[in-house]
């Protein structure tokens, strides 16, 4: 092989491989000589993969972890796995990582070739996934045009229904996007309406980036996510939570997991004080029957009918002790 990149290419692909690679096995595979292959380990060092040697009758060449992640190199299948696996994460909030499967698949989806496109989304609409929770789902193909439109600076134009059902068309200038518990919000300037607006994409409809680039805006805030928590504090009709759990606020913040909106407060070694915040009252049950273990509620005084309910209910599907 006389080419050089596409040579550098195929040893890297093989260096991905997680085994230990003979140089003679190498050269062999490549047809150059076992100095080539010397050569072209060297070239791979200085672009930052971190390929280490080993010495001895048989020792060999493999890729280790470095300091950085360096670019991978994936077939076919390799790629549809990966991508399949990020939109479910996006679409679907795997929590702590939504934003990050978003940036990933939008990097990802970019650079596939058509065929592979085709692939992904034909497994995305032929598989459903058994979601947990009450939030609505969104569109992946969706976020990952805003998030594109983020990452490039671009505007966006889309449709966009307000909470009354009013259909609006808007022009905007993309900031960042936000998963805040059970939803997405998309931050940006409205160019129509001169201001910053908060946009919930499962409200959103057919995203598209006109192509035209925009110098970023300061936003009023110290991030996008402080902004979204601002908004949402100010403008929902959210009820607040204040309940105490007899469970250690270590436990509770394991089994509540990372919703936003959320305190946990000690009060001693086996009881801590929840407070939070949805607009969901059937939310806030589920959520203090599915922690585990016996609380008290001081407020919203509205949750304790709903509560009673559901233990008569749970208790004649019970039937008799």
């Amino acid at each position: 092989m006389t080419d050089t990149p596409a040579r550098l290419l195929s040893l890297l692909s093989l260096l991905q491989t997680p085994r230990e690679w003979p140089g003679s096995e190498l050269a062999e595979r490549l047809r150059v000589s076992p100095r080539t292959i010397r050569r072209d380990i060297d070239r791979l060092r200085e672009l930052g993969y971190p390929v280490e040697a080993a010495m001895g009758p048989v020792g060999g060449y493999r890729l280790v972890a470095g300091t950085a992640m360096p670019p991978l190199l994936l077939d076919d299948e390799e790629a549809v796995a990966i991508a399949v696996g990020l939109r479910a994460a996006a679409g679907h909030a795997v929590v702590g990582i939504e934003e990050a499967s978003v940036r990933a698949l939008g990097k990802l989806l970019q650079v596939l070739p058509s065929r592979l496109r085709h692939r992904v989304s034909t497994l995305d609409r032929a598989t459903l996934p058994l979601l947990a929770g009450d939030g609505p789902t969104v569109n992946p193909e969706d976020l990952t045009v805003m998030a594109n439109a983020v990452a490039n600076h671009e505007r966006l134009r889309f449709g966009y229904r307000a909470g009354n059902g009013a259909e609006t068309r808007r022009q905007v200038e993309p900031e960042r996007l936000v998963s805040a518990g059970r939803r997405w919000y998309l931050v940006g300037f409205d160019l129509d309406r001169d201001d910053w607006r908060l946009f919930r994409v499962d409200r959103v409809s057919d995203p598209f980036a006109t192509g035209a680039r925009f110098t970023p805006r300061r936003l009023p805030a110290e991030d996008a996510a402080a902004y979204v928590a601002s908004k949402l504090r100010r403008y929902s009709s959210a009820h607040t939570l204040d309940a105490t759990l007899h469970l250690s606020a270590e436990d509770a913040r394991h089994r509540l997991g990372g919703y936003g909106d959320t305190e946990v407060e000690p009060v001693d070694a086996h009881t801590c004080r929840l407070r939070s915040r949805t607009d969901s009252l059937e939310w806030l049950a589920m959520r203090l029957l599915m922690v585990g273990c016996d609380f008290e509620v001081h407020s919203p005084p509205e949750l304790l009918p709903l509560l009673r309910g559901l233990a008569d209910r749970a208790g004649r599907a019970a039937g008799p002790a």
